[in-house]
């Protein structure tokens, strides 16, 4: 009797596979999931989750070689949501209500999905992004140079943020992060449509525009070279680190910089999250989001559902927003509101920013990051405007190669 209680009470612990999770932070995003993932063991008997923490370079280079050679963790946390939908696995079978998923995440879901009528669930985002601003206040009050207003352009900024510099001998106005995806946003402000009548991507005299603009831009010292000419290739780099070192008035960054922005400057100096400048056709961020998405490499699919459930429920979507300051993705979540006890009056205030700019994002960049081969306009922007900035070629040829890159990588994709 007693041998068969000890083989019973031994069941549950058989029931689960080990699943590694690989996970990258902008602030506290897997300190946080480590504490949920404790929560799901103790609930779930024999349940093992292995949280590896990672930079996001990893997941940007490393993870799509790994995936390519049919190796890679259970789950990912990723921002290149829909360039690696052909690495998802559906998970519809093994959440407890597909009811649920569709009316808190609907309108999310299709970016990891690979085609069109494709109704799979390969996971949620963890919380919406928006590309925007922040700004040294410090500085334009030293400079006693009045910030624009909501709706300024792009050009009143960079006019304003060079006064400030000039004023405070700060090295440079701007800087952009070193993104495709952080270019968009004004490319869209500037006219571009990004695709074309037949739905292809396109590189038109908006995209252009935008080009010409950032190049001048850092011909004439406004931008701060180091950002995009500080490294080549399609590599990604922050502009946060020069702008906490105050070597810029201004960057482009986003909403999800805002816990590091408040843990890393602290009372350095006043910073602010201000809308998005505008352009001729819109005054538009790039929406976006971190994904917990189900890979083909899993050999526990049964198992990653479950855990993802998990991390889906309304309490657990709300936790994590709350810890992280991030806008939740969860239309429950969102109705109800979040609360944001770590943050302190700046972060507060960002989080309203970047949470009321939503409405402002234009539908070409809501299109752009929902596409599947957005990578394929996005990382040539970096290579080629990057080529134009440090003079090796010039504006109109680097986006006539944008265009044959472009082209290219998704011929390629396609294949």
């Amino acid at each position: 009797m007693r041998a068969g209680l000890l083989a019973a009470a031994a069941l549950p612990a058989a029931a689960f596979a080990d699943i590694r999770v690989m996970c990258y932070q902008d602030g506290n995003e897997c300190d946080v999931t480590a504490d949920l993932i404790k929560r799901y063991e103790a609930q779930n008997a024999g349940a093992k989750v292995i949280l590896d923490v990672v930079p996001y370079k990893t997941v940007v280079e490393q993870l799509p070689v790994q995936l390519a050679a049919g190796q890679g963790p259970d789950i990912a946390r990723v921002a290149e949501i829909g360039g690696l939908s052909k690495n998802y696995i559906d998970i519809s079978a093994y959440v407890k209500d597909r009811k649920y998923w569709e009316d808190n995440f609907g309108s999310t879901l299709p970016w990891m999905r690979n085609k069109a009528g494709d109704k799979g669930i390969y996971g949620f985002l963890s919380q919406m992004t928006m590309t925007g601003p922040f700004v040294n206040k410090t500085l334009f009050e030293q400079a006693k140079v009045p910030m624009p207003g909501p709706k300024a352009t792009w050009e009143e900024w960079a006019d304003a943020a060079r006064k400030v510099a000039k004023a405070t001998q700060t090295p440079a106005a701007m800087a952009w992060d070193r993104s495709g995806h952080r270019f968009a946003g004004p490319a869209v402000s500037y006219g571009a449509k990004i695709f074309d009548a037949k739905g292809n991507l396109t590189v038109d005299a908006g995209y252009k525009t935008a080009v010409g603009k950032f190049v001048a831009w850092h011909k004439d010292g406004t931008m701060l070279k180091d950002v995009w000419g500080g490294s080549g290739g399609s590599s990604y780099a922050d502009a946060v680190g020069e702008f906490k070192n105050g070597r810029v008035v201004m960057i482009l960054s986003g909403s999800w910089q805002i816990n590091r922005m408040q843990k890393e400057i602290g009372n350095a100096f006043d910073w602010v999250a201000v809308p998005n400048p505008c352009g001729p056709a819109a005054c538009s961020g790039m929406p976006g989001g971190a994904a917990w998405v189900a890979l083909k490499t899993t050999k526990s699919p049964k198992e990653v559902g479950r855990f993802l459930d998990f991390m889906a429920q309304e309490a657990n979507v709300a936790e994590f927003a709350s810890r992280t300051n991030n806008i939740p993705a969860h239309a429950g979540v969102a109705k109800k509101g979040v609360s944001y006890p770590s943050a302190g009056p700046a972060a507060q205030a960002a989080l309203g920013v970047f949470t009321g700019g939503t409405g402002t994002i234009a539908a070409p960049a809501y299109a752009l990051q929902g596409y599947k081969y957005n990578r394929a306009l996005m990382l040539p922007t970096v290579t080629r405007v990057t080529q134009a900035i440090v003079g090796e070629i010039s504006v109109d040829e680097a986006v006539t190669k944008i265009g044959t890159d472009m082209a290219e990588a998704v011929k390629q994709a396609e294949k």
